[in-house]
């Protein structure tokens, strides 16, 4: 007897009472017990002074205070417990590094073994689930999005199916989705978990949470052992530079990825400039433009649709709007001509005439508006 798919699963199994597979069981088998690198800082211990390192005994005369010779924490006490409070998990849950990046390639070199154990991605998506994949010599499989007339909708029977298929260890979801804007359900995204307990891991991309209404997948943690969510302070809180991402996940899944991550993965001035974004002040003012930024989504969005030449702009839950253009190399190009510029989407799978428009200022917004119809009222 087959396996219900997600569709049957989600109207016929009920809550979970107890926690699923275990998650270590999908990782690569040697790597199970890979105690990985321990570095000067692997071991919690304290002194006066500090010989255990190699590091220089004098500063840089570039750095004043002296703090940059000394290697940073792997994982800092203070940012994990604040990503962790932000995102409403347990520290150990969590796991931070550089960007969504590191931790989509932690996954992927930690489950997959090179040249087998496929990943599942529903293109159009964010391209560096794939890129990551095919440098560890990792197949990809696609099972795209389904346009409609509401937007792009994930087929969660046809995910499954594809993961079956290729005996994936993962599935990559992006909610909101980059390009699409879309939000994915979590009843559907906790009926594909169960569907795929014991054989993948169902990771939820989440960088764009923070500009989309209702709950976020880490709150299927408790159930799914093998849901796993990732954040970002790239985009809503504005630190693309900073360079801080996390991983969250089932503890047992943490403790390998942090063993196959880099010795020294947060530099010092980011995790401190983290640490000052994540105080309660500069949270109620990021709030308030990520307030200020969907507003502006709305405004934008409706007067998009009013262009000539526009042929459709999608629904967003992000800091962006996918539109389709009748000439969007013509639109592109006077868009690029006033100083904006915009994502061209158009080697993307089936968006050969969509630009992506990230969602700017008001004034900035307003200037893309005032080119479309220069561009307008010259053809």
């Amino acid at each position: 007897m087959s396996a219900p798919t997600p569709t049957e699963a989600l109207a016929t199994t009920p809550p979970a009472k107890a926690l699923s597979a275990d998650p270590l069981l999908l990782v690569r088998e040697d790597l199970r017990d890979f105690a990985g690198y321990r570095s000067a800082r692997t071991d919690k211990v304290d002194g006066r002074v500090w010989l255990n390192a190699n590091e220089a005994a004098w500063p840089n005369g570039a750095d004043a205070g002296g703090a940059a010779r000394r290697y940073p924490q792997p994982q800092p006490d203070r940012l994990r417990k604040a990503l962790a409070a932000l995102y409403g998990c347990a520290p150990g849950q969590l796991l931070a590094g550089r960007g969504s990046d590191e931790p989509i390639d932690l996954l992927i070199r930690a489950l997959c073994r090179p040249g087998g154990d496929a990943i599942v991605v529903t293109p159009p998506t964010f391209g560096m689930y794939a890129v990551c994949a095919r440098l560890h010599g990792t197949p990809v499989v696609e099972a795209p999005l389904v346009e409609t007339a509401n937007g792009f909708t994930c087929d969660f029977n046809a995910v499954e199916q594809a993961s079956r298929d290729a005996g994936a260890r993962i599935v990559f979801l992006c909610s909101p989705g980059n390009p699409s804007g879309a939000t994915l359900p979590l009843p559907a995204v906790a009926a594909l978990a169960r569907a795929l307990e014991g054989k993948a891991l169902v990771v939820v991309d989440e960088a764009y949470q923070e500009y989309a209404e209702g709950p976020s997948a880490t709150s299927l943690l408790g159930a799914q052992r093998n849901v796993v969510v990732l954040r970002t302070l790239s985009k809503a809180h504005a630190l693309a530079a900073a360079r801080i991402g996390s991983v969250i996940a089932d503890p047992v899944l943490i403790e390998v990825l942090q063993r196959c991550q880099a010795p020294y993965p947060l530099p010092q001035p980011s995790v401190d400039l983290a640490c000052r974004a994540l105080a309660p002040d500069v949270l109620a003012e990021t709030a308030r433009r990520v307030a200020t930024t969907c507003a502006e989504r709305t405004r934008l969005a409706q007067a998009l649709r009013c262009v000539r030449g526009v042929r459709r702009v999608y629904p967003s839950s992000a800091n962006f709007l996918l539109v389709r253009f009748e000439n969007p190399g013509a639109v592109y190009a006077a868009l690029l001509a006033a100083g904006i510029v915009v994502r061209d989407m158009r080697q993307a799978l089936g968006l050969a005439d969509a630009l992506r428009i990230s969602l700017g200022t008001r004034e900035q917004n307003d200037a893309v508006l005032e080119t479309l119809a220069q561009l307008e009222a010259a053809a």
